[in-house]
């Protein structure tokens, strides 16, 4: 489900799907905006970047996990914190609503709710262990 609702979106130019999740975002949790020193449109681009090869990975996330552990570094030395990866799920799930229109339903809502509560949780286990190994040893 998830991978051909993404087939829908991939037609959109990225730097609109971004635009609208960005201002989503940052409407609805402006505390957060200070964390994204990129411009939006090559922050679009990245967004919709790395969630195709999410995406299209789905079946063999494991092949993953390196890439997902040293994005999950690089969002912590931009200074996210395990409580925003919440805040860009809302955006997410809304912007994927307002993208897929009629093609969105509650089954497909869920479907994406478990895919990013997969990346979310493996980017805070990946970042925030190695913060504690860190301030053990």
């Amino acid at each position: 489900m998830v991978k051909n609702s993404w087939k829908l979106l991939r037609k959109v130019d990225p730097v609109l799907i971004g635009d609208v999740f960005y201002s989503k975002l940052f409407v609805d949790f402006p505390h957060v905006q200070h964390l994204f020193k990129t411009p939006r449109e090559e922050q679009s681009k990245k967004l919709i970047a790395i969630l195709a090869v999410v995406v299209s990975k789905l079946d063999q996330l494991e092949e993953l996990t390196n890439d997902i552990e040293k994005l999950a570094s690089r969002h912590v030395a931009y200074g996210v914190k395990p409580e925003h990866y919440a805040h860009v799920g809302s955006a997410l799930l809304w912007t994927l609503e307002r993208g897929l229109g009629c093609d969105w339903n509650e089954e497909l809502k869920q479907a994406w709710a478990t895919c990013y509560g997969i990346l979310s949780s493996t980017m805070i286990n990946a970042a925030y262990q190695k913060d504690a190994t860190r301030s053990v040893a």
